[in-house]
């Protein structure tokens, strides 16, 4: 289990690592150019193989991505991406007094639309019994 939380943080360091790369001037455009599909197919939601397929629909992002992220480290120069990576280390560890009032924030926004929802669907409810 260790294992795997440190290969999940690993990956969220290099992931934000990715991000400062690319937005260093000595990183060529091919790689930015990369980094942003890699972004995108990240943020899409449409994926290679669909979710829905069992087992295999979880292999783009279990393997494609990780491998796609390597791809694209060994595109960057090597001085640049191990500066890129101690920096997101430094700012992923470094405490933000804000951090607990966001989430704060954030899942009051949530409780709120969830209880606004089910307000419409209570309301239905009724109008659709009467």
């Amino acid at each position: 289990m260790n294992r795997l939380k440190g290969w999940a943080e690993s990956l969220r360091r290099d992931s934000y690592a990715l991000y400062l790369a690319a937005r260093n001037p000595q990183v060529s455009p091919f790689a930015k150019f990369l980094i942003a599909m890699i972004v995108a197919y990240i943020l899409s939601p449409i994926d290679l193989i669909p979710d829905f397929i069992p087992v295999i629909g979880y292999l783009d992002d279990l393997l494609l991505l990780p491998l796609a992220i390597a791809l694209v480290i060994r595109a960057v120069p090597e001085d640049v991406w191990h500066a890129c990576r101690q920096q997101a280390s430094n700012e992923l560890t470094m405490e933000t007094p804000y951090r607990t009032q966001v989430v704060v924030v954030i899942v009051l926004i949530w409780l709120i639309a969830l209880a606004y929802f089910g307000s419409i669907c209570l309301d239905w409810y009724i109008n659709m019994s009467a």
